[in-house]
C-alpha cells in the first residue's frame, strides 16, 4: 500500500511532464488576438498554406489563415488530386519530411482518400489555437508602406475588412499576393521565349464500378515499363490514352494516373485541357465545362477499351482544375534546371527535392516530356524571397524557379516543406528584428532556421551527388541547349549524344535555337535524311545569315566567329562524315552564345 502511495504521485508527475513535452513538440500557440493584428498572415489554404500556418503557430505566432474557397487542401481536396508526387533519393530516403510527412502518414500514404485528407488538413489547423481560419474569404488587395507589405484587404462574406501582420506568407497557387504587391515574375515558359507554352491543365474525374482486380491483372501482365499498380493506385493505359481522339481539339488524353478512394471509387488524372487562361476564373470555369462535355464522349471509349473499366460510370468531376504552372516569381535566387539536374546543394537549403522534371503537353507540343531526373537537389531559402517586395515570402509552385526547374520543384511535398520553413523564418525574423531579405543573406541566421526545422523533423543533411553526364566532353553545349528547353534526357538522363545526327533532330535543334536567339529573322533550314559534316556547317551558316555557301566556306566563317572552336574542329574535319549529336549540339550551342553577344 505504501509503495502505491509513493508510486502514484511519481507516475502522475511523469505523465504531466510527458504531456508538457508533447505540447512543446507541437505547440498550439498563444491565444489569437482580439483585433485585426496578427504576427503572421498566410494567404492560401492549399497544403502549402496549411503547413505554413501550422509551422508559424507551433513556433509561437498568432496566425490568420485566409482561403477563398469553402475547404482547406486546395488541389488535394477540391481538385481531387489524391496521388502524391513523392521525393525520394536513390537510397530510398524520404527527402520531404516534417509537417508533410505528418500529413502523409495521417492519410495513409501516397494515394489517399480525399474526404480523409480534408479532415486531416482541418484538424491540423484546428489543433492550433493561435490560428484564426477564414474560409470563403477573398483577398482584394494588399496594404503597403513603400515596398513593405503590411496587410491585406479582403471580402469576408461580402463585407470588406482589413488585416495586418508583421509577416506575410503567400501560399496561393499563382503567387497572387506577390503579384499584387509588385514582385517581378515571368509567366509559363516566358523565360525561355515561350510565354504561350503553358502546361495543360487537368480536370480529375471520379468513377464508380471499376474492377480493381482486373486492372491489377492487366497492368501486371503488360510489358509497359512505365506502368504499375498497387492496392490503391495504378498508372498505365498509355496506348489506350494516346489512341483516343478528343472531340474538343483543344484537349488531349494521356495515360491514366488512377487512385482509389476508401469507398472503392477511382479518381482519374489523365484529361488535359489547353487554351485555359489560368489567371482568369471565368476561363477556368469554361475549361471545366468543356472537359465535362468531353467526358460524354470519353466514357463510352473507356468502357470499350480499358480493361477493368467496362462497367465504370462517371460519378462527378473535381471542383477545381489541376493547374501545373502560371507565374514564376523572380526572387533573391531563381532555381535553375542546372541546379536540379546537376544535383546541386545550396547553403541555405530549406528542403530537398528529387522529382523528375516532368513537362506536361501544351498547346504547341501535344506530347509531354521529361527533361531529366535528379537524384536530389536542395531548394534555397532565397527562392522564397521575391525581389522588390519586403515582408513577404512565396511558397509553392510559383516560388522563384525557372520554368524548367519548376517541372520538378512544383510538387506539393516540396511546397509544404517550404511552407513549414516560411513559418519558422517568419518567427525568427520577428524575434531578431530582421527582414526576410537580411535573413536570406546571413549564413549564421539561416543555420539557426535550419536547426529549428531539423528539430521539427525536416531532412536537411548536406550532400554531394556525382552527376555522370557532367563528365561528358560536350556537356557545356548540352547544358546550353537543355536550358532552352530543347533537349530531353528522360527518366534515365540519356541525351543520345552518341547517336548520329539525323534530319529532323538537326532541323528542330537549329531552327528552334535560332528562334530563341536575338536574331531578328532566322532562316529555316532543311537538310537530307543523314546530313554530312559539310551539309551541317553550310546549313548552320545559312540559318544565321540566309546566305548559301559551301561547307568549306562555312567552316572558315564559323571558325572566324569563334563558333567552330578548336575543341570542335576535329569532329568537323571530314566533309562527308556523319557527325554525332554531341558535336552538333555543341556547335549550335555556340551559335546561340555568339548571337547573344
Amino acid at each position: 500500500m505504501l509503495k502505491k502511495r509513493i508510486l502514484l504521485p511519481i507516475l502522475a508527475t511523469l505523465l504531466i511532464l510527458m504531456g508538457c513535452a508533447m505540447a512543446n513538440e507541437k505547440n498550439p500557440g498563444p491565444p489569437p488576438p482580439t483585433d485585426n493584428n496578427f504576427d503572421v498572415i498566410v494567404v492560401g489554404g492549399e497544403p502549402e498554406g496549411v503547413a505554413a500556418a501550422v509551422s508559424a503557430s507551433r513556433n509561437g505566432a498568432t496566425v490568420l489563415l485566409v482561403e477563398d474557397d469553402h475547404a482547406l487542401g486546395g488541389l488535394m481536396t477540391l481538385g481531387k488530386l489524391n496521388y502524391i508526387d513523392m521525393c525520394h533519393n536513390s537510397k530510398g530516403e524520404l527527402l520531404t519530411r516534417g509537417i508533410f510527412e505528418e500529413f502523409h502518414d495521417a492519410v495513409g500514404g501516397t494515394a489517399f482518400d480525399v474526404t480523409l485528407a480534408t479532415k486531416v488538413f482541418h484538424d491540423m489547423v484546428e489543433d492550433q489555437r493561435s490560428i484564426v481560419l477564414k474560409l470563403n474569404t477573398k483577398v482584394s488587395g494588399v496594404m503597403k508602406n513603400g515596398n513593405t507589405v503590411t496587410g491585406i484587404r479582403v471580402s469576408e462574406n461580402g463585407t470588406p475588412k482589413t488585416y495586418f501582420a508583421k509577416r506575410i506568407i503567400d501560399a496561393t497557387t499563382d503567387a497572387d499576393i506577390a503579384a499584387m504587391a509588385g514582385a517581378p515574375y515571368t509567366l509559363a515558359g516566358e523565360d525561355i521565349g515561350e510565354k504561350d507554352r503553358l502546361m495543360g491543365v487537368t480536370l480529375v474525374f471520379e468513377l464508380t464500378g471499376v474492377d480493381w482486380d482486373r486492372v491489377t491483372k492487366h497492368i501486371k501482365s503488360g510489358d509497359n515499363p512505365h506502368a504499375g499498380v498497387t492496392k490503391k493506385a495504378a498508372w498505365g493505359y498509355t496506348n489506350e490514352g494516346y489512341a483516343y481522339e478528343t472531340k474538343d481539339p483543344m484537349m488531349h488524353l494521356r495515360g491514366f494516373n488512377a487512385a482509389r478512394q476508401d469507398n472503392g471509387n477511382v479518381l482519374i488524372n489523365a484529361l488535359l485541357i489547353f487554351g485555359v487562361d489560368v489567371l482568369s476564373e471565368e476561363s477556368k470555369k469554361e475549361g471545366i465545362a468543356r472537359a465535362n462535355k468531353e467526358l460524354e464522349y470519353l466514357m463510352p471509349y473507356i468502357n470499350k477499351n480499358y480493361v477493368g473499366f467496362e462497367n465504370a460510370k462517371l460519378l462527378e468531376t473535381a471542383e477545381q482544375l489541376y493547374v501545373r504552372e502560371s507565374r514564376h516569381i523572380i526572387g533573391e535566387y531563381q532555381l535553375t534546371i542546372d541546379d536540379v539536374l546537376e544535383n546541386r546543394d545550396q547553403w541555405d537549403r530549406i528542403t530537398i527535392g528529387s522529382y523528375p522534371v516532368d513537362i506536361q503537353p501544351n498547346i504547341k507540343q501535344r506530347a509531354g516530356t521529361v527533361v531529366g531526373s535528379p537524384d536530389q537537389y536542395s531548394i534555397p531559402f532565397r527562392s522564397l524571397v521575391p525581389l522588390k517586395v519586403e515582408n513577404l515570402l512565396v511558397v509553392g509552385r510559383s516560388a522563384s524557379y525557372t520554368s524548367l526547374a519548376a517541372g520538378s520543384a512544383r510538387v506539393i511535398p516540396i511546397g509544404m516543406c517550404e511552407g513549414e520553413a516560411a513559418g519558422v523564418a517568419s518567427i525568427y525574423s520577428i524575434e531578431n528584428e530582421m527582414t526576410f531579405r537580411e535573413l536570406s543573406k546571413s549564413k549564421d541566421d539561416i543555420e539557426k532556421v535550419q536547426k529549428q526545422l531539423t528539430k521539427q523533423g525536416a531532412y536537411l543533411k548536406p550532400f554531394e551527388v556525382k552527376t555522370p553526364i557532367m563528365d561528358h566532353w560536350a556537356y557545356e553545349g548540352l547544358k546550353t541547349i537543355r536550358g532552352l528547353g530543347l533537349l530531353d534526357g528522360g527518366y534515365v538522363n540519356d541525351y543520345r549524344l552518341e547517336a548520329q545526327m539525323e534530319k529532323w533532330r538537326f532541323q528542330n535543334l537549329v531552327n528552334r535555337t535560332l528562334e530563341k536567339s536575338k536574331l531578328e529573322n532566322p532562316y529555316t533550314v532543311d537538310v537530307s535524311l543523314t546530313p554530312t559534316v559539310s551539309e551541317i556547317l553550310s546549313a548552320t551558316h545559312y540559318a544565321m545569315t540566309g546566305e548559301q555557301i559551301s561547307g568549306n566556306e562555312a567552316r572558315k566563317v564559323l571558325k572566324d566567329k569563334g563558333i567552330l572552336t578548336e575543341k570542335l574542329e576535329p569532329y568537323f574535319a571530314k566533309n562527308y562524315a556523319i557527325p554525332q549529336a554531341a558535336e552538333v549540339t555543341y556547335l549550335i550551342a555556340n551559335v546561340y552564345k555568339y548571337l547573344q553577344k
